[in-house]
């Protein structure tokens, strides 16, 4: 890079041989570079695109009278590219006979799994318009919002990797020769305090760093992966999507709003119970809703069996005027959803700021201390040297 600036800037150098072939050949590594990291890292919201595309083309379908299947078969016959291979091969299934929810399932890779079930809950409806705006809303949900701290997460995954290997190196090469000219300068004393921690917890240091490095690699994996990685690791991500508060709230904001739906479509409780826990796509919320579903084959009322899914006890009492309530449970449950949603949002900004600025402080502690360790040794010679 030095090269290349050196060159624009008018430099010639002493060489006969042309500096313009290695000029292009970086400029062109660093093209290819950066185009990697654009695909990349534009994955995900390419995928959320096609999903809406997808939605808004049921919705333009349905409202013109053609059922979900037809309209997607219709579309493809256009081939047109635009429109990728996975949404040609599910028009392929749904053209051999499958139904949407079938065949949405032979291609996960076209809309994520929470959306897939709340299609298939409006399937069973017989009406997939009503569960469009939940669709719509889970795809919200499932871009990023912790932008402010992703070009961080970025940047620190790209350089990262290197920064564990950078104590062990001054570790084996650098430290000894430190210790060495420190001793012979000054008559055999010890290396400073702080070197010496660092050289006796080298392994404690390096292990952070990995551990740091590990972290955002992995996170900045599942973002590019999306439901592929979710997909391999389901039983983790469902329990710390149960642990974390934010992604809490969103699955009983999804599960409340499906189940207000069903109940207004006269669905039996027990199965729209089911349903509604089907569309989070959670395991956990999954079989505590089969303990609710079990609850109520015993007898006991919706409002009560819900406990199982309801900490606070908030759902319960907003279920219990929903019942009482004029105009539908989605009606009257509707504030609650966007409440939950702000909760969420707020939780999540939150945390997205904690860990960015955790991981700034933790890794900048730690390079300050290898480097203040390095600097003593170097200051504590000069002033010795200069007592002589």
């Amino acid at each position: 890079m030095i090269v290349i600036l050196a060159y624009l800037g008018g430099y010639q150098p002493p060489q006969a041989r042309p500096v313009w072939p290695m000029c292009l050949a970086c400029l062109l590594i660093i093209l290819v570079v950066v185009t990697v990291m654009y695909w990349l890292f534009s994955l995900p919201l390419r995928r959320q695109e096609r999903a809406r595309f997808l939605l808004d083309l049921l919705e333009t379908g349905l409202a013109q009278g053609q059922s979900a299947e037809t309209t997607i078969v219709g579309v493809t016959q256009s081939r047109d590219r635009m429109l990728g291979v996975w949404f040609h091969l599910l028009a392929a299934y749904l053209e051999s006979g499958l139904r949407l929810s079938d065949g949405l399932a032979k291609v996960p890779q076209l809309l994520p799994p929470p959306v897939v079930a709340m299609l298939a809950a409006g399937e069973r409806l017989g009406d997939v318009r009503k569960v469009l705006p939940a669709c719509r809303r889970a795809l919200t949900d499932g871009s990023s919002k912790l932008m402010s701290g992703l070009n961080y997460w970025i940047l620190f995954g790209l350089l990262n990797p290197v920064g564990p290997l950078v104590w062990p190196f001054l570790t084996v090469v650098l430290v000894p020769k430190f210790a060495e000219i420190y001793r012979d300068l000054l008559f055999g004393a010890p290396l400073p305090p702080l070197l010496r921690f660092l050289v006796a917890h080298s392994v404690f240091v390096t292990v952070v760093q990995c551990t740091l490095t590990l972290v955002v690699v992995l996170t900045l994996l599942a973002y590019v992966m999306g439901p592929r990685l979710i997909g391999w690791l389901t039983p983790v991500v469902d329990r710390v999507a149960c642990w974390s508060p934010w992604r809490r709230k969103r699955l009983q904001r999804d599960f409340s709003a499906m189940l207000a739906v069903l109940l207004d479509a006269a669905v039996p409780e027990p199965e729209a119970v089911r349903l509604a826990a089907a569309s989070t796509a959670n395991g956990i919320f999954i079989r505590c809703a089969a303990v609710v579903v079990d609850r109520l084959g015993a007898g006991v009322p919706l409002t009560a069996a819900v406990a199982e899914l309801d900490d606070a006890g908030e759902f319960r009492w907003r279920l219990a005027n929903a019942v009482h309530a004029h105009g539908g449970f989605m009606r009257a449950l509707t504030g609650w959803h966007e409440a939950l949603e702000a909760q969420a949002y707020q939780q999540e900004q939150a945390a997205s700021q904690v860990i960015t600025t955790g991981l700034v402080i933790v890794n900048g502690v730690v390079v300050g201390l290898i480097c203040a360790g390095v600097f003593q040794v170097l200051t504590t010679v000069v002033t010795e040297m200069s007592l002589w």
